[in-house]
């Protein structure tokens, strides 16, 4: 209780600085915490939770990916576009120079304008979800979309590319094979 008593305290003193008239970062709302017992209590399991106790990162599953791509929040966001779609840069120039490497650093986003993977939580890429990956396939040619199109970032389209490609070995995502022309004059007799 008395943690409280000392912020608000320091919320008066900082209101009643004439310097200080307008602060972005104030927050009047009271902030719900849980007991000290109930942290203590409860311990993650494995590294990633700890990491995400940590650092405040949620980790999303691969059936919640699946779920939340069937569900009518993202029909509404997206549409019946792929995720990419929509999505634009921003940057210097007329040419867009090459997408970075990363978009997140320890798990939070830390740039501006994020790939559509990394500024959306929900999508995970992994060779289950096969409708999130048939979006950065060409329907025509069957090849994998290339980075300057889809806006991704380095880490992600590596990421995306090893999973399309074990999608490919198991056979979840169909394999379109390139058409072969041949010359049949070195056939005939």
């Amino acid at each position: 209780m008395a943690a409280p008593l000392k912020m608000l305290k320091r919320l008066v003193l900082h209101l009643q600085n004439p310097i200080v008239s307008r602060c972005r970062t104030l927050m009047l709302s009271p902030r719900l915490c849980k007991d000290e017992e109930e942290n203590e209590t409860e311990e993650p399991t494995s590294q990633d939770d700890q990491r995400a106790k940590k650092e405040g990162v949620k980790i999303i599953d691969v059936d919640t990916s699946i779920r939340y791509l069937k569900s009518k929040a993202f029909t509404q966001g997206y549409g019946d576009k792929p995720v990419w779609f929509y999505y634009r840069r921003n940057f210097k120039g007329q040419r867009a120079p090459p997408t970075r490497r990363n978009c997140k650093i320890k798990g939070v986003i830390k740039t501006a304008s994020p790939c559509p993977i990394c500024r959306d939580e929900y999508l995970v890429l992994d060779k289950k979800n096969t409708k999130l990956l048939e979006q950065f396939i060409c329907p025509h040619s069957g090849e994998i979309l290339d980075t300057m199109k889809t806006g991704l970032c380095q880490h992600q389209h590596k990421t995306l590319t090893i999973e399309i490609m074990k999608a490919w070995d198991e056979g979840a995502i169909e394999v379109t094979l390139p058409f072969r022309t041949y010359d049949y004059e070195d056939y005939k007799k």
